[in-house]
């Protein structure tokens, strides 16, 4: 009878195991959240489990700010040079333009926010730590110069490092300029809000990146004048831990609000309207 006999089933042939790439995969540098690329991707390079805003390019920083394909590149031609002769330096900006681009450690565009003008300069941590050179401080203040002309608020993303040292008192003559430029977009009430990401230190930190209308920053940004140690060593007293950090900043009265990356657009815009004294439906709207 068939109830004592075992019938042969043919075998289902075994599923094709599909290997998932290493690169696929991204660890948050904050808690070790291991998850998806696409996924921190499409939360900005913020940590989905802790929050922990992680590093970004510039260029991700001008499409977070701007209209989709309303911005594009300015003052893309200015270059490093060598005017100390320093050793090695030129074979580390052929290596920083490999590795990051060809705009040095700052990338400037003009574009649209909610629809209405502005100009936007957004530092490079990856070229060269985001040093401030002589084409830094070039650029910005040539984009101060269109934001003057055109009468459009500025946007300056700082990410830096400090002063470049390769050029020595060159780099530090750009905190001057750059700070005269400002000045005169403040005589004219032209808004220039600046953004403070991880990290804002050095020379970037004593000038423009302290001079805004508005001063907001990301959470947990690292923002600083000098190393602790080297602040320790000069006051000679333990320092309160986190003291550098944006939110110790913010509750000490140096900032003016703390945003989530997410959150940049709508906020920038909400202040720009707010400074220019323009209603919701002219531009810059808070939706």
């Amino acid at each position: 009878m068939a109830w004592f006999r075992k019938e042969k089933k043919p075998r289902a042939p075994r599923p094709q195991r599909l290997e998932i790439p290493a690169d696929a995969w991204e660890k948050c540098e904050a808690c070790g959240h291991t998850d998806i690329r696409e996924k921190f991707i499409r939360n900005l390079n913020v940590c989905p489990e802790c929050d922990y805003h992680r590093r970004i390019r510039a260029i991700d920083y001008v499409n977070v700010l701007l209209d989709d394909g309303s911005w594009e590149e300015v003052l893309g031609d200015i270059r490093s040079v060598d005017p100390l002769s320093f050793p090695d330096y030129q074979a580390r900006l052929k290596k920083a333009r490999t590795v990051a681009g060809e705009y040095d450690a700052i990338l400037t565009a003009a574009g649209t926010l909610a629809e209405a003008p502005v100009n936007v300069g957004a530092m490079d941590f990856a070229f060269m730590g985001g040093s401030m050179g002589s084409v830094v401080g070039e650029k910005i203040a040539r984009l101060g110069q269109r934001s003057l002309e055109r009468k459009h608020p500025l946007i300056i993303v700082s990410a830096s490092g400090g002063a470049r040292m390769q050029e020595g008192v060159l780099s530090l003559m750009q905190m001057g300029k750059v700070a005269a430029v400002l000045s005169q977009l403040a005589e004219r009430r032209i808004p220039y809000i600046s953004i403070l990401t991880n990290p804002t230190t050095g020379g970037v930190s004593a000038s423009y990146a302290m001079l805004g209308d508005a001063i907001i920053a990301e959470p947990g940004a690292v923002i600083g004048f000098a190393g602790p140690r080297v602040i320790k060593q000069t006051l000679g007293q333990d320092l309160p831990e986190g003291f550098q950090t944006a939110e110790f900043l913010l509750d000490h009265g140096m900032l003016d609000l703390v945003v989530h990356r997410r959150d940049l657009k709508q906020t920038v815009g909400r202040l720009l309207r707010h400074m220019s004294g323009k209603p919701a439906a002219t531009g810059w709207a808070a939706s």
